[in-house]
């Protein structure tokens, strides 16, 4: 009845609001309660790329709650906002994987069993393959050792129990999948248009979008396997990355609505579920003001009442100028009377509205478009490949497209954005140095994900840049460390527990938030 319930809901263009588990059972629903003969499947391709920019549940606990304020973008004095602090959440820990697994992962293996082998949709199977990496690239980012090969199959192969691949094995599978996928697209034509919301059915588009997405994961390995990570750059430059903001594998949002469950999850936390709970960190203001940085403005806003909802008569856009941001810092509540007491920090304004949030002309809007990635990500990476002398080209260079294309990267929220002056200027300020290369480069490239929290922490563990200093705080579940992954579904221990504790044993630490996945030794 489920599975009833998402096709039809598809067919509607509406996101699914089914809720997650922590296991696999609904793996073995039949897929064929309203029959593939019948069945459009590119009704269900939408859906999966849907899930691929996330719904409100797993955006906001993973997305906002803990990784935000981890990396600190943002900051919270809310107790269940647990980043800001590094408490635990069993349940937020696993909020992506209890969406995803049962919804998206599913939905996504069934669709490519019914168009495998299909030549009618050859091209539209290329695409669901790179689908199927960003899902999972974040999947096993976020955790870990996953299920990969096994996952989704209950149905076809009646294995309730999928075997965790290891992370090394799924990045090689995952850059093979890329490869394959491009070549295949090449002269390859597609009918699937409107259905298709990243690229409306663009084969170009996803020949870049597939070898942009391989540049990602190629440099992820950079601490653990610097030959191999330097071998499928190489791959993905010779492939053809993206060659604009035009070619930003980015979805929009046209006629969003604040009703549950819908599809727009950062910018609806923001401005709908959440307003009031968060502020834009310290650090992070500050970083931006430090540098003269004109994203600034386009970042943060002040507004007298940031608890009030998108939709209410006395919502407000707030006070976007530079001087008037002030961000928070994290560690601090405002529940005690002690030194973590937000109102005896010694730099508190006054007042909790004082602090900056999410500017509302961008990030904060209720139609804000989904990065999922962009040109400028791309030219920061190839700079730092330059610098590692791993592809010819100037660091230097590939450096100030990547801060031009992050910056002009604000005209597809269709605002007039920042001035090609404003630009430049930034850019003489903010000279390129080779004896600080690695820190401007991922420093960069932390700005630019803002809002794409799950890259940007990722990158951040990564490279190690910027270097955010950990908050002290009683109760903290990681000894005052930052965490480095989230933990496995509670579940898992006890419904699949032979390869879940094959999983624990391959972790530094076992299965905690400190534990670093195979990428990030």
């Amino acid at each position: 009845m489920k599975k009833k319930l998402l096709y039809i809901m598809a067919a509607l263009g509406l996101m699914t609001s089914v809720s997650g588990c922590s296991d696999f059972g609904d793996t073995n629903i039949d897929p064929e309660a309203i029959s593939s003969k019948v069945m459009d499947y590119k009704l269900v391709f939408t859906n999966v790329q849907q899930y691929c920019y996330g719904t409100e549940y797993e955006a906001w606990r993973n997305g906002l709650i803990y990784t935000s304020t981890m990396i600190q973008h943002t900051a919270s004095t809310q107790s269940y906002w647990n980043g800001d602090k590094y408490t635990y959440s069993a349940g937020y820990n696993s909020a992506y994987w209890d969406r995803m697994y049962p919804n998206a992962i599913r939905d996504l293996v069934d669709l490519m069993q019914n168009w495998k082998g299909n030549e009618k949709y050859y091209a539209e199977y290329q695409m669901a393959r790179i689908l199927r990496v960003l899902l999972f690239h974040r999947m096993t980012d976020l955790y870990g050792d996953c299920p990969y090969t096994e996952a989704g199959l209950g149905y076809y192969e009646t294995n309730g129990y999928p075997k965790y691949d290891t992370q090394q094995y799924i990045y090689t599978d995952m850059l093979k999948e890329l490869q394959e996928a491009a070549t295949n697209l090449q002269g390859a034509t597609s009918s699937i248009g409107a259905a298709d919301i990243i690229y409306g059915g663009d084969i170009a588009k996803w020949e870049k979008f597939s070898y942009s997405l391989m540049l990602r994961l190629a440099m992820r390995m950079s601490k653990v396997d610097p030959e191999t990570a330097k071998t499928w750059v190489n791959t993905a430059v010779a492939g053809g990355l993206f060659q604009s903001n035009d070619d930003n594998a980015l979805i929009k949002h046209p006629g969003a609505s604040t009703s549950n469950n819908s599809c727009e999850p950062f910018g609806k936390i923001y401005c709908h579920e959440d307003p009031g709970a968060y502020r834009m960190s310290e650090s992070f203001v500050n970083l931006l003001k430090n540098t003269k940085d004109p994203r600034l403005t386009y970042l943060c806003t002040v507004v007298p009442d940031p608890s009030k909802k998108i939709g209410s008569g006395d919502w407000q856009m707030g006070d976007t100028t530079a001087v008037s941001q002030i961000g928070m810092p994290n560690g601090y509540d405002e529940t005690t009377t002690g030194t973590t007491f937000i109102e005896n920090y010694p730099l508190y304004p006054g007042d909790m509205n004082k602090y900056s949030v999410v500017n509302r002309y961008t990030y904060a809007r209720i139609d804000a478009p989904t990065f999922l990635v962009t040109y400028a990500e791309n030219q920061l990476l190839l700079a730092e490949a330059a610098y590692r002398q791993w592809i010819s080209g100037s660091a230097q260079s590939y450096y100030q497209n990547g801060v031009i294309a992050a910056m002009q990267q604000f005209k597809q929220f269709d605002i007039q954005g920042i001035k090609d002056s404003d630009v430049q200027a930034y850019l003489a300020n903010n000279a390129y140095d080779p004896g600080k290369a690695l820190e401007q480069i991922n420093t960069q490239y932390y700005i630019n994900t803002f809002s794409d929290e799950y890259e940007s922490f990722a990158n951040w563990r990564r490279s190690g840049y910027p270097v955010l200093k950990p908050v002290v705080y009683i109760g903290n579940a990681t000894n005052g460390t930052i965490p480095r992954r989230f933990t496995y579904p509670e579940g898992e221990a006890s419904a699949n527990s032979a390869h879940y504790l094959e999983a624990v044993r391959n972790l530094s630490d076992g299965d905690k938030m400190v534990s670093r996945v195979w990428w990030d030794k």
